[in-house]
């Protein structure tokens, strides 16, 4: 049960990064001129700091050391990452024209209009998610 409940809390905390990282891309690029790869660069770190804080007190209410678990948690962001494109690069490469699940979700997909290259996205979305969740409830924040 506190997984799940944790796991909610997670994807709360995730929406809200989505939102702030938009919203410091959108305020540089708007309103301060700012290019699109610095307000994107600087958009992801604002929800990505954001993310450490809540889920490290929120989330998963951890004692561990400010520092021990800021190190762990953005070395655990770069791994989930790189895992999360490696498995997109594969994806592209090896299956671009039936990913797994695809058939059988296809007619779903098509009423959104998620082609197989979207899907291929969210699968690699899904599985960085997943992977961060755990690593970052038995690693980072354990105490």
């Amino acid at each position: 049960m506190e997984m799940i409940r944790q796991a909610v809390k997670y994807g709360i905390v995730g929406g809200g990064n989505t939102l702030i990282s938009l919203a410091v891309i959108w305020l540089m690029t708007k309103n301060l001129g700012c290019s699109e790869a610095l307000s994107n660069f600087v958009g992801y770190l604002a929800g990505l700091i954001n993310s450490f804080f809540l889920n490290r007190w929120w989330t998963f209410k951890s004692k561990a050391g400010m520092f021990d678990s800021a190190l762990k948690f953005f070395l655990v962001f770069a791994v989930c990452f790189s895992l999360q494109f490696g498995f997109l690069l594969f994806l592209n490469r090896h299956c671009p024209y039936d990913p797994p699940l695809y058939s059988f979700l296809e007619p779903v997909l098509k009423i959104f209009r998620i082609d197989t290259l979207f899907y291929i996205q969210m699968l690699s979305m899904v599985m960085y998610t997943v992977t961060n969740f755990m690593i970052n409830k038995y690693y980072t924040f354990n105490k």
